[in-house]
């Protein structure tokens, strides 16, 4: 069981339970779940209830119950690139060709299954929740969080955008030194998968990209980009629409066959730890597939 311990400050001095748990960065529906399970608030060792009024000093603890994994996932072992774990959060780097979660077509082959397998034969069974997700063929740097508290946490910074992601992509051509992509992206009409660039009806969507270098004999360049929306397949489409393509993109470059898949990385990530508050940053090198194409 995993719990964590508070200590009340002068200003929270007065605040309910409920209030306490709101200030944390808690969802509703975390604190609703908290709330149904008995012991899992409490202050000095005793339950305290939504409306529990907390004095400074005092010692505030939530224990939360380990979570069954989900029915629907097949535990599979699998080869994981553990760049980070502690006891709120894993930090994988993800092979490309592994999808997420499963889907149609996607059973025993996922992130989700191999980390639950990982899970299980430790003997601690819990939910994966993935915090950014990658397309299967993209590989990279990925958050899974443990518990329901870090979570909720990590959401919350996902859409604050406190979490800073860094991508590197191989794009055909000689792309600007520099540049921002401000795009709208839409769902492509008689497409269930495919997105294009859509002013009428897109969702605004922007990013940042830097030329790292540039390969003549190959026409290719190696760019860093950063997102400053998440939208689904928003490096793929955008570096599409200025007339750079990923290689291998099978939706948005379908005739470059050099590599089997989009040349897309999620290279870093950096974020404050949801619990600890410790500032944390990851990087994983690009793969061999993406270092073979350019040279």
């Amino acid at each position: 069981m995993r719990t964590l311990e508070y200590t009340v400050d002068a200003a929270e001095n007065g605040l309910t339970a409920e209030q306490f748990l709101k200030q944390l960065g808690l969802s509703r529906n975390v604190i609703s779940l908290l709330k149904s399970v008995p012991g899992a608030i409490c202050a000095d060792g005793k339950p305290a209830f939504g409306s529990s009024r907390l004095a400074a000093g005092q010692h505030f603890v939530l224990s939360l119950p380990p979570e069954a994994p989900s029915q629907a996932l097949i535990p599979t072992p699998m080869d994981l690139d553990i760049v980070y774990e502690d006891r709120d959060l894993l930090v994988i780097n993800k092979d490309a060709g592994v999808p997420v979660h499963p889907s149609q077509g996607n059973h025993g082959n996922t992130l989700a299954e191999g980390v639950t397998w990982l899970a299980t034969q430790r003997g601690e069974p819990f939910l994966f929740r993935a915090v950014n997700r990658l397309d299967r063929d993209t590989s990279g740097l990925l958050i899974a969080a443990k518990h329901v508290i870090s979570a909720s946490l990590l959401s919350a910074m996902t859409a604050a955008r406190e979490i800073h992601r860094e991508y590197l992509a191989v794009a055909l051509g000689e792309t600007d030194a520099e540049g921002t992509i401000d795009a709208p992206i839409a769902r492509k009409e008689g497409s269930v998968i495919q997105r294009e660039i859509n002013f009428q009806r897109g969702e605004r969507a922007v990013t940042h990209y830097q030329r790292i270098l540039y390969r003549p004999e190959a026409d290719l360049s190696l760019v860093r980009l950063r997102l400053e929306t998440g939208r689904t397949h928003q490096i793929r489409i955008h570096m599409a629409y200025i007339g750079h393509p990923l290689p291998g993109d099978f939706l948005y470059c379908p005739d470059y066959t050099r590599i089997r898949r989009q040349a897309l990385h999620s290279h870093a990530l950096s974020f404050r730890h949801p619990i600890t508050k410790e500032e944390l940053h990851f990087e994983a090198p690009l793969p061999d597939d993406m270092q073979r194409l350019l040279q």
